[in-house]
């Protein structure tokens, strides 16, 4: 590798000294004049040559690519059927406006389907934008992608670093993909995840979270894209309370079936925050009064429905738990079920 380094800075050595201007001459040829400088265009190929023999520079390769030849990776974080001209109209005009795509996207290639060369791993927006331009306005456009060699996880964490930050990918679509991620890469544990992605583990475990709830819940926000990890936690202790969350489900089908008379008048969803408010309220007609009347132990559930331990009454100031310890449940589900099991029972403190 050093001798190739070395050839290259003699050749572009011998290229500089042949444009004039660089080799010094002995004084006493010294020229009357200046000597010539090479011209602009050629200097800066040279200098731009230089770099990259010097390895301050990393030259990539992108290919302009039809993208009717690129599928969507199976595993990829964001719900290609929920793009429209809305929410790519940036993407859009922008494209209009210079007439190409500024920033390539990242693809593999694809050896298990004639009808495919590439799938993207990051892109989707700017492959839809591209297909739609092509497609719907016939402009000749194409779609520009660096290809890399990507296992799987690999191809995870790099499409996870690319649209962490960006607001256009829901909370929920991430929390699928994590879910999906903890399971298939990295044997379930969520510690082990976080380590790699390079981020806090509580973080990661909201998202997780977020995925558990029942599609009965998800539903009921009439758009997945209003979900917020925030809105897990706050129905999550009614989720996996035996008395709240028959009412809660309740209270969701009836929201579900509103937001689809909704959508049918061409009306939009209601408000994510009023789906919390109704639904936190449907849990809110357990009284004081009705505590007395549990006779028999009451059994506490995670948000799956898992059985996770029961708390039984030992007179007025006692209870004992039985904890499920079998149960297909974190050990983050118990702590956050019995703190909430714990603030019923102790109110106010």
């Amino acid at each position: 590798m050093a001798t190739t380094a070395n050839k290259n800075r003699s050749i572009l050595s011998g290229l500089v000294d042949s444009a004039g201007g660089v080799t010094e001459t002995p004084k006493a040829a010294e020229p009357t004049t200046a000597p010539a400088r090479p011209p602009e265009r050629l200097s800066t190929r040279l200098s731009g040559l230089s770099r990259v023999a010097a390895g301050d520079v990393k030259e990539k390769t992108l290919h302009l690519v039809d993208p009717a030849r690129c599928r969507m990776w199976s595993r990829h974080n964001r719900r290609y059927d929920l793009l429209s001209e809305a929410s790519c109209a940036d993407l859009l005009e922008g494209l209009r406006s210079q007439g190409e795509q500024e920033f390539a996207a990242i693809v593999r290639a694809v050896t298990d389907n004639a009808d495919y060369d590439y799938e993207v791993i990051c892109g989707a927006r700017r492959h839809w934008s591209v297909s739609f331009l092509r497609t719907v306005e016939h402009r000749p456009i194409k779609f520009l992608v660096e290809v890399r060699d990507l296992d799987d996880e690999a191809a995870f964490r790099l499409s996870d670093v690319e649209n962490r930050a960006r607001d256009d990918i829901s909370d929920y679509e991430r929390a699928l993909d994590y879910r999906a991620a903890v399971e298939d890469y990295y044997g379930g544990v969520a510690r082990r995840m976080a380590e790699r992605m390079e981020v806090n583990e509580g973080w990661l475990s909201r998202f997780l979270e977020l995925a558990k709830l029942p599609p009965g819940v998800v539903e009921a926000f009439g758009d997945i894209r209003e979900l917020r990890e925030n809105h897990a936690r706050l129905i999550k202790p009614l989720l996996a309370d035996e008395v709240t969350r028959p009412k809660l489900m309740a209270a969701a089908k009836v929201l579900v079936a509103e937001q689809a008379e909704r959508a049918k008048a061409g009306e939009s969803v209601l408000d994510a925050a009023k789906v919390i408010d109704r639904l936190r309220a449907s849990a809110a007609t357990k009284t004081t009064a009705a505590a007395p009347k549990r006779a028999g132990p009451r059994v506490i559930s995670s948000a799956e429905g898992a059985r996770l331990f029961s708390v039984a009454p030992k007179g007025p100031k006692r209870a004992v738990i039985e904890l499920s310890l079998d149960a297909k449940a974190s050990n983050a589900d118990f702590h956050e079920a019995f703190a909430a099991a714990l603030a019923d029972m102790r109110p106010g403190r």
